[in-house]
């Protein structure tokens, strides 16, 4: 479904194809896509005074985009800037809504085993269509190995551990979320790192 801030605007493409594109239905990324950014902020007059907008790097007020968010503080919009591309993300991590011996196993996705998977042993050479079948059904098998348990079913936790995760993976996202915590945050932060690594 075309967002909002698409609507009536110049596209490539025409209108009655990117119809016929939205009726057959949106693929499984659709909304990694529509989160991914990049962001930008700029000042806008919201609510009588001054806010922030969310904005594509690509897009523009001028052109009459429509933010995907405004916020009263910048520092609000700096945060969802930094997470908001997590969020259209499958989650790198979930938890298993069946408790097994040791709690509630705490599920890594594909996409962050591939970070941490030892390389494949060489195997010999398949036809192309057949080697992109088998990749397929690898990135549908469950995680075999948990990250971790916890003692209770604690879905926040979860969702949290996904933001952060999500976060590290991105310089821009990790450098927005610094930004937004200010000098005495970051001054603290230094302090702390600094003894850490000594």
């Amino acid at each position: 479904m075309p967002s909002q801030s698409d609507q009536g605007h110049r596209n490539a493409f025409t209108a009655d194809f990117l119809n016929r594109l939205d009726e057959s239905g949106e693929p499984d990324g659709a909304h990694e896509a529509d989160a991914a950014g990049p962001w930008t902020i700029r000042p806008v007059s919201y609510r009588g005074d001054i806010g922030f907008a969310l904005l594509r790097e690509w897009e523009s007020l001028e052109a009459g985009d429509v933010p995907y968010a405004v916020f009263r503080r910048r520092e609000t919009a700096l945060l969802a800037a930094a997470v908001l591309p997590g969020t259209g993300r499958e989650p790198l991590l979930r938890l298993d809504t069946e408790p097994d011996g040791d709690g509630f196993a705490l599920l890594t996705s594909p996409a962050l085993q591939k970070t941490a998977r030892p390389a494949r042993p060489a195997r010999p050479a398949r036809p192309p269509a057949k080697e992109m079948e088998m990749e397929r059904e690898m990135e549908k098998q469950p995680p075999s190995l948990p990250a971790g348990h916890l003692r209770d079913f604690d879905q926040s936790l979860a969702d949290a551990l996904h933001v952060a995760a999500a976060l590290v993976r991105s310089p821009a996202a990790l450098a927005r979320l610094l930004e937004a915590a200010g000098y005495v945050a970051l001054e603290q932060v230094g302090r702390i790192l600094d003894r850490r690594v000594h």
